[in-house]
């Protein structure tokens, strides 16, 4: 077919899809392909963590013992074994999380996609950190959102900002507690009680997105809001940074109310994750293969946290600060508020370095002087080479 004759310039974009843009980082990391440039800017786990042979070991397995289910549609809510697998992993403490409040979907991203979907009228308020995780963001501009900034500090949200005043009309509440992309803060154990607290008289739900919670360097993981108030918090995981995130798996845990709704919109989306990967991934955790693999995983971050903190105080300027993450994959960095890191970025990538501006985590009054760094995939040396050319550019601009 010749493509030429059809009439593309005349077809009609729904007003959706006009509004739709594409993420900052998406578009960063097309340069960031290239072997030569040393990149903090994709939030990507380490390679070296992929545990690509006992992923080989579980395919075989699942090919060779249950070929036909693995290889054909399945329910929308997910293999059962591996939901019962989730459920049972959250529920402890007293807290008992039911099968029927997990569902599996493909990657946390469509969490979120599924959660705006099932929850956003358009012009509805929608509470984010400040700044929030730009795919939250993405996910949910789609339907329209009117958002609303709640304040934060070195810790996180503030939960005493939630006044009624600020909440009103809101359609939920979106919070990464654990080691946040972009800031990396950890939200206290203080405010997490707060917060919950505050769930179980909200109108609307506190949205709990914890990619990043078996993070934390230390190995001593704080507890999560939905095990304190299990009926009242919506709470969205990944098998993304603990063993792939190729496998685009991850899940929700909600109210079964909620839950039924989430199983209708995924059904209108994909029908169901893939059969053969949720197979593969619960052979690969049902027999506690993840208490072994998470623990590698801190190490690594952690010395390589290390090297990024070392090379910040040993070359950046004055004027330059910066945070100390307990866990996770990034550093917040704020510079003087004359320099735009967007137009930073422009001449650090002609130097073979490559960050995330923050202005686009906020979803309103951009902090244009603010950054991101992920250090998680680059060797120690090169994150001081890096860091250094990065913090020669700053000086320039003093």
């Amino acid at each position: 077919m010749d493509h030429s004759d059809l009439p593309h310039k005349d077809w009609q974009l729904s007003e959706r899809a006009r509004k739709l843009t594409s993420s900052a980082i998406r578009e960063i990391l097309k340069v960031t392909e290239r072997p030569e440039v040393i990149s903090f800017a994709g939030g990507l786990p380490s390679p070296a963590t992929f545990p690509a042979e006992r992923m080989r070991e579980a395919a075989d397995r699942v090919l060779r013992d249950a070929p036909g289910a693995a290889l054909q549609y399945s329910a929308t809510e997910g293999y059962l074994p591996l939901r019962e697998w989730i459920a049972a992993r959250y529920s402890k403490d007293g807290v008992q999380i039911r099968t029927s409040q997990v569902l599996i979907t493909t990657g946390s991203q469509q969490a979120l996609d599924l959660l705006g979907k099932v929850l956003i009228d358009a012009g509805s308020p929608v509470l984010v950190e400040t700044p929030t995780y730009l795919g939250a963001l993405q996910a949910f501009s789609v339907y329209e959102a009117s958002y609303v900034q709640v304040p934060t500090d070195d810790n996180g949200l503030i939960p005493e900002a939630l006044s009624p005043a600020l909440t009103q009309g809101a359609r939920l509440l979106y919070a990464q507690p654990n080691f946040q992309n972009p800031t990396g803060r950890r939200l206290s154990l203080e405010r997490r009680r707060a917060l919950a607290e505050f769930a179980r008289t909200s109108p609307f739900p506190v949205v709990e997105d914890d990619p990043y919670g078996a993070l934390d360097y230390a190995g001593t993981p704080l507890p999560t809001m939905l095990s304190m108030a299990p009926d009242h918090i919506v709470h969205c995981g990944s098998f993304s940074k603990v063993l792939a995130p190729g496998l685009r798996l991850g899940y929700i845990i909600a109210p079964e109310e909620l839950h039924f709704k989430l199983v209708q919109a995924k059904q209108a989306t994909d029908l169901h994750t893939p059969s053969l990967t949720q197979r593969i991934v619960y052979e690969v955790v049902k027999d506690g293969f993840l208490d072994e693999q998470i623990p590698k995983i801190r190490e690594l971050y952690r010395d390589q946290c290390e090297a990024m903190l070392s090379s910040l105080e040993r070359h950046m300027p004055e004027g330059v600060t910066w945070n100390r993450p307990e866990g996770g994959m990034f550093v917040w960095a704020s510079l003087p508020k004359h320099i735009d890191t967007m137009k930073l970025l422009e001449a650090s990538i002609e130097q073979n370095v490559a960050f995330v501006p923050g202005g686009p985590f906020f979803a309103d009054e951009a902090e244009a002087h603010t950054l991101r760094l992920s250090f998680v995939t680059v060797p120690p040396a090169r994150i001081d080479e890096g860091v250094a050319r990065l913090a020669a550019l700053i000086r320039e601009r003093l």
